[in-house]
């Protein structure tokens, strides 16, 4: 009798366990839900332009066609002009950003320009690649250009007449040279500007300044860093080079900001690219000069 029950209750165990297992198989699966999909990553589009320093230009050139190439919905016009039409251009509208190789004047400060230092550069003193003389005092570069200093010989070089070469009024290196150069502090102190040589040679552009000096063997001019190309010589001031190095660490003081200068606060893609070259775009700045995110 109890083995009979014991089977009973074995048989009907295994009943149960098999009913468990048919639901089990029977049962569905919650189904899963599909990943959440990234939100899309609206793609910059739009057209702005860059004008205004020719010094600028080139640079701007190099980071706007890096900035094209990540972004094929962008456009980036950039044009030259000089220091004061970049400003002019960014105050009127004729330009979303305009391009400077100078400081803003007292003048232009209450415009309600926002600047954007993208850049630190030196200026070179150029001369053609025959010429002797290596190194020359801020003091001296001031007489040579103020035409108190006339003849290479003065300063150890040939006999021969100095045919200085510089830039037009407005020009943002021209304005920082005479800033550096031609301004001094006379023996009481006082402020100081020297005027440049009525026999200066004024060319329009840093590219026609380098073209005069490559052709004059007695010329000498003054050059962004960007346009040296081996076509020059520079000469050291005070014992120093002309490199970004030595700017950077403060040797070499004949420098200015590069500035990119909009009408308030940039916005939208204006806005996206000016961020870049402050990021990203300073790797391009370094080439030929002083990153400003260091």
């Amino acid at each position: 009798m109890f083995k009979k029950k014991f089977s009973v209750l074995l048989v009907l165990m295994l009943m149960l366990a098999l009913s468990a297992t048919v639901l089990g198989c029977g049962e569905e699966k919650p189904a899963e839900e599909p990943p959440a999909e990234e939100p899309a990553v609206e793609e910059l589009t739009g057209t702005f332009t860059v004008a205004g320093s020719t010094s600028v230009a080139p640079l701007s050139e190099e980071l706007a066609s890096a900035f094209m190439e990540k972004h094929p919905g962008v456009t980036i016009h950039v044009q030259g002009g000089g220091s004061s039409a970049g400003v002019r251009a960014a105050n009127e509208g004729v330009a979303e950003i305009g391009s400077s190789s100078r400081n803003l004047r007292e003048a232009e400060q209450g415009l309600g320009l926002v600047e954007h230092k993208i850049a630190v550069d030196g200026i070179a003193i150029a001369v053609n690649q025959a010429n002797e003389v290596a190194d020359l005092s801020v003091e001296q570069v001031r007489q040579i250009f103020a035409g108190e200093i006339t003849n290479w010989q003065e300063v150890g070089g040939i006999d021969a007449v100095i045919n200085v070469v510089s830039r037009e009024e407005g020009s943002g290196t021209r304005g920082a040279f005479t800033d550096m150069v031609m301004e001094y502090r006379d023996a009481a102190g006082e402020k100081q500007e020297a005027d440049l040589t009525a026999d200066a040679a004024i060319q329009p552009a840093s590219g026609a300044v380098r073209t005069t000096v490559v052709g004059d063997e007695n010329a000498i001019g003054y050059l962004s860093l960007g346009y040296l190309d081996g076509s020059v010589k520079t000469l050291k001031v005070d014992g120093v080079e002309p490199t970004a190095a030595n700017i950077l660490a403060g040797d070499y003081e004949i420098s200015r900001p590069f500035l990119y200068l909009t009408k308030g606060a940039p916005e939208g893609v204006v806005k996206a690219y000016i961020d870049w070259v402050m990021s990203a775009g300073q790797e391009i700045v370094a080439e030929k000069f002083v990153r400003v995110d260091q």
